[in-house]
């Protein structure tokens, strides 16, 4: 019951996804991983999950209210640090900043982590051994630890590529790609340009050469641009989502990507971006776009890169 309860409450923080609107299309940006994820809402997050589980589950299973409360709030804790963990980036410290905490150790999604958790406590829980339970522990907390190693190990080699084109970055960061902690994408900013790599850091590693895009200048890029309007003012909260890491996709005009994501991590082919319109209103918003359609040819390209070949 306890477990039950934990899990359903370290789930509740990701409700913020309902907060959207039919006219800002940016605003569950704005939202998601932002008060719901706070280290400083967490009691009163828990509080109320607490207060929501114990009609629906504590009280018939003989749980004081204190009790459910204490596991709704371990539970809901759990939530901010793991994704914290991930890319994406997440809030933590709202409303004192909006800074974006990522420490860039995990996949935002990563089934082999969440598989092998779920396989131990679900097999603790049939056979009754307590030493299952305590292996799914140490695996919950190895396995942030043993990113962290790898994005270590990804972060030189993308030091050392940019040293080898005689570059020297303003800032490179390394993220897992999709589900692995073996493939990573690197991206670093010079003074007018992003670069996109990956690399491998198995036993072995190897280092797969991307490309590089201008960094968005906008009365270079969007000369047509109101500063005064309400599309700059979106592409100023798409910059803060983004870490700074936008520019101006280079296949479809009048479209803003975010670089650091992708299905092929070597590649500027953007998960999501922004569209503007020149003769948009005053006041319009930009469209928010996103494009996850894995092609034969981003698969292929991603498996030979996760298997070496």
């Amino acid at each position: 019951m306890g477990r039950l309860v934990r899990y359903a409450r370290g789930m509740a923080p990701d409700l913020d996804v309902l907060i959207r609107s039919n006219t800002d299309p940016l605003l569950f940006l704005v939202y998601h991983r932002q008060f719901t994820h706070s280290v400083f809402f967490i009691p009163f997050g828990g509080f109320i999950c607490g207060l929501l589980l114990y009609g629906l589950l504590g009280k018939r299973r003989g749980f004081t209210l204190k009790q459910t409360v204490f596991f709704t709030t371990l539970g809901y804790a759990t939530h901010a640090l793991l994704d914290a963990c991930t890319t994406y980036g997440t809030q933590l410290l709202w409303p004192f900043s909006s800074e974006r905490f990522a420490w860039n150790s995990m996949p935002i999604i990563d089934p082999v982590y969440t598989l092998i958790i779920i396989a131990l406590v679900v097999a603790a829980a049939l056979r009754k051994n307590p030493l299952l339970a305590r292996i799914a522990l140490a695996w919950v907390l190895v396995y942030p630890m043993l990113g962290l190693l790898q994005r270590e190990r990804a972060e030189t080699l993308g030091w050392q590529l940019a040293q080898q084109r005689g570059h020297q970055p303003q800032r490179l960061e390394a993220k897992p790609s999709f589900a692995n902690l073996w493939v990573w994408k690197i991206v670093y900013e010079t003074e007018q340009r992003f670069y996109i790599d990956a690399v491998r850091v198995a036993i072995d590693t190897a280092v797969y050469e991307g490309d590089s895009v201008e960094k968005l200048n906008l009365q270079r890029d969007l000369p047509w641009l109101n500063a005064d309007s309400q599309q700059a003012q979106d592409i100023e909260r798409f910059r803060w989502f983004s870490n700074g890491y936008i520019a101006k996709d280079p296949r479809r005009p009048n479209r803003i990507i975010d670089v650091r994501y992708s299905l092929v991590p070597n590649e500027i082919d953007a998960l999501w971006g922004i569209g503007l319109q020149p003769d948009a209103g005053l006041n319009e918003h930009v469209s928010y776009l996103a494009e996850r359609n894995s092609t034969p040819r981003h698969q292929q390209a991603f498996m030979d890169m996760l298997l070496g070949r």
